[in-house]
C-alpha cells in the first residue's frame, strides 16, 4: 500500500491550472529577465555564457531549439535535454541522452531552487540558464525565442532576421492570435474537464486554423517572404497536431493533412535547413501519451499515424 501511495503521489496532475468550471488556464512563467546586447540587464549576450534546458517533446521548448539552430548559436549556447516522460516530480534527467553535464541536476526543479530557494511553483521548459551567476534568466518560451532571434546577433553564425523591424507589429498580432487559439488552444481543449469548456476551446482552434489556411493560400509564410518568429511559433503545434492533438486532445474536426495550404506550409518549414533534426516524433508521442494519465490512463502509445513531412511541398 505504501508503494502504491508513493506512485500515486508522483502522478502528474494539472492542479491550479484547472478552473472550477473546467477550463485550463496556463500559469505565467516565473522568471522573465532578459539578456541584452549591451549588458544593461546584468545579462550581456556573450558566447559560452548561457545554457538551454529543453525537452524535444515540448512545443514550447521546440521554439527555443529552432531559434538556436536557425540563428547558428549551437557553439555559443550549450544545451541539455530532459526526459520526455514527466510525473509530479517534474522534468528529470534520467541518463543516456537525458543528462545535465553542466550542473549535474537530477531534476530540473533544482535549477529553479538554485535561482529562488523558496520556489514552489510550476517547473517548465525551456529554461535559459546563466552559467556565470548560476541562475535562471528566463523560462518564458516566447521571450527566449525573441532573445535568440535578436539579442545574440553579434555572436550568431547565421545572418537570419526572425523579427524584422518593418514587420514587427504584424508579427506581434499574428503571434497573439496563434498563441491564444492554436498553441495554447489545443491545451485548453485537451485539458478541459467540462464539455462546454472543451467545445469552446476546440471551436476556437479550428476557427483560427481556417483563417490561417486562407492566409497561407495567398502567401508562402505568415508574415513576409522569409520564415519569421511567427512561423517558428506556429510550426511546433502543426508538426504535433495529427500525431497528438487530433486524438489525444480531441481536436478532431480536421487534421492538418486536411488543409491543403497548412499541410504544404508545414512540410515547407520542416524541410528548411536543420529543422528536421529538431523534430523528435518518438519523444513527442511518448511524452503526451504516457504523461497525461487523466487522459490516457493505459499509457499506450499509438503506432501511427504515418506522416510524410518530406513530400514535396510546392511552395517555392
Amino acid at each position: 500500500m505504501e508503494a502504491q501511495g508513493a506512485a500515486e503521489r508522483r502522478r502528474f496532475e494539472l492542479g491550479p491550472e484547472l478552473s472550477e468550471d473546467g477550463r485550463f488556464i496556463r500559469r505565467e512563467s516565473a522568471f522573465r529577465r532578459w539578456v541584452t546586447a549591451d549588458g544593461s540587464s546584468r545579462f550581456p549576450a556573450e558566447a559560452g555564457r548561457y545554457h538551454l534546458y529543453v525537452c524535444l517533446c515540448c512545443p514550447w521548448s521546440h521554439r527555443a531549439v529552432i531559434g538556436r539552430v536557425v540563428k547558428g548559436l549551437e557553439q555559443a549556447i550549450s544545451i541539455s535535454y530532459v526526459d520526455p516522460f514527466r510525473d509530479a516530480r517534474g522534468w528529470a534527467f534520467t541518463g543516456g541522452d537525458f543528462v545535465d553535464p553542466l550542473n549535474g541536476f537530477t531534476f530540473l526543479r533544482e535549477a529553479y531552487e538554485a535561482t529562488d530557494a523558496g520556489f514552489d511553483e510550476h517547473v517548465t521548459v525551456p529554461v535559459l540558464w546563466d552559467k556565470e551567476t548560476g541562475q535562471i534568466v528566463n523560462n518564458e518560451s516566447s521571450e527566449i525565442l525573441r532573445m535568440l532571434g535578436t539579442t545574440f546577433d553579434a555572436i550568431a553564425e547565421r545572418d537570419v532576421d526572425l523579427y524584422p523591424q518593418a514587420l514587427r507589429s504584424e508579427i506581434d498580432a499574428v503571434n497573439d492570435l496563434v498563441y491564444e487559439n492554436v498553441n495554447d488552444g489545443v491545451y485548453k481543449a485537451g485539458f478541459s474537464t467540462s464539455q462546454a469548456a472543451y467545445e469552446k476551446a476546440a471551436e476556437n482552434v479550428f476557427a483560427v486554423l481556417d483563417r490561417l489556411e486562407e492566409r497561407l493560400g495567398a502567401t508562402r509564410y505568415l508574415v513576409g517572404d522569409e520564415p519569421t518568429e511567427a512561423d517558428w511559433r506556429l510550426f511546433p503545434t502543426l508538426v504535433r497536431f495529427d500525431a497528438v492533438y487530433y486524438s489525444h486532445f480531441k481536436c478532431n474536426r480536421r487534421r492538418v493533412l486536411d488543409y491543403p495550404s497548412l499541410w504544404a506550409y508545414t512540410r515547407d518549414l520542416y524541410q528548411q535547413p536543420r529543422i528536421a533534426k529538431t523534430v523528435a516524433m518518438d519523444q513527442i508521442k511518448r511524452h503526451y501519451y504516457t504523461t497525461h494519465d487523466m487522459i490516457n490512463p493505459t499509457r499506450i502509445v499509438p503506432i501511427g499515424p504515418d506522416i510524410d513531412f518530406l513530400a514535396p511541398h510546392g511552395r517555392g
